[in-house]
């Protein structure tokens, strides 16, 4: 088999196009297209459904892909054990969730770049459940997730635990609530500024409410801790929020924190991948980008938490 192929082929199924994976390779649209016709006649099967747009890749093809991707992996990581100075290569796919969007792609990322200066960083902004879907599929190497307590990722992954921050509820302090405790039942009088249904503490207010027989209504789904802050600081509705987002805002002289006994609950922060990352050409970026991501939470006051499994 040549590898050559099985890389055009793969570039085609990421990128989506032949347009796209010869830019990506910096080779003709048609050198791409013989690489991927002669994969396929190697293994006697269509690889690509070519009715679609963008280019999908038939039930074998997927199979292909999956595979496909572990054999350059290995490659390089061959590659890299025979010339270890040559540093880490390729490209390494993250994902993290908006909340943490600005605190990995600062200095984690700056770090990733200066350090590994021949490693391609990929990163893509979602929702933690898209994220592990996402690695699933095998469309992301690695993941910083976000979820609520006592939910933790799959243990078919490698995971670490980075930290851990509670959940605030808030309110405008224009806002008519009881001073002292406040019951979810009084809560449900009025309309919440929430994520999109996705994230994980919407969820888990929603269910803590709905289990008190209680109406549960969204007033607003904004994108952004600062936008639903703001909303909240104008009594749009009753939000949920953390101590490091609260403390940086511009309107947390205008909102009070909520004591809710009925919800206890936050937010754990893992850093996941598949079991092989931990070993191989990704290890060692991967291990700087996980430290860089904990130093940052740290300093903005998200205890950091202990090793569950994989790295060190």
């Amino acid at each position: 088999m040549n590898t050559r192929d099985l890389q055009a082929y793969v570039a085609v199924i990421e990128t989506g196009s032949i347009v796209a994976a010869a830019a990506r390779l910096h080779l003709t649209q048609p050198g791409i297209t013989r690489r991927v016709q002669s994969l396929e006649s190697m293994l006697g099967v269509a690889l690509l459904d070519r009715q679609s747009k963008p280019l999908k890749p038939t039930s074998a093809g997927r199979d292909i892909y999956d595979m496909g991707r572990r054999v350059l992996a290995s490659v390089d990581d061959m590659m890299d054990r025979v010339s270890p100075q040559a540093g880490a290569t390729g490209e390494l796919r993250l994902g993290v969730p908006p909340f943490l969007s600005e605190a990995a792609l600062t200095t984690p990322l700056d770090c990733l770049r200066t350090e590994f200066p021949k490693l391609s960083v990929r990163v893509t902004a979602a929702w933690s459940p898209g994220l592990m879907e996402m690695l699933e599929k095998n469309i992301i190497d690695a993941a910083a997730i976000i979820v609520p307590d006592g939910v933790s990722p799959p243990e078919r992954f490698q995971v670490h635990k980075l930290g851990r921050e509670p959940a605030l509820v808030v309110a405008a302090k224009s806002l008519k609530l009881p001073r002292g405790e406040v019951a979810l039942a009084e809560l449900a009088q009025h309309s919440w500024v929430l994520n999109q249904d996705g994230c994980g503490l919407r969820s888990a207010i929603r269910l803590a409410v709905e289990a008190r027989r209680q109406p549960f209504t969204v007033a607003v789904e904004a994108f952004g801790a600062e936008l639903q802050l703001s909303l909240v600081a104008r009594g749009v509705g009753i939000g949920i929020t953390t101590p490091s987002a609260l403390k940086r805002s511009a309107f947390r002289k205008q909102i009070r924190v909520l004591t809710v006994p009925e919800f206890d609950n936050g937010m754990g922060v893992w850093l996941v991948h598949a079991p092989g990352l931990a070993s191989g050409r990704l290890a060692a970026p991967l291990l700087r980008f996980r430290r860089s991501l904990a130093d940052i939470l740290r300093e903005q006051g998200i205890a950091s938490g202990a090793a569950v499994t994989g790295l060190p």
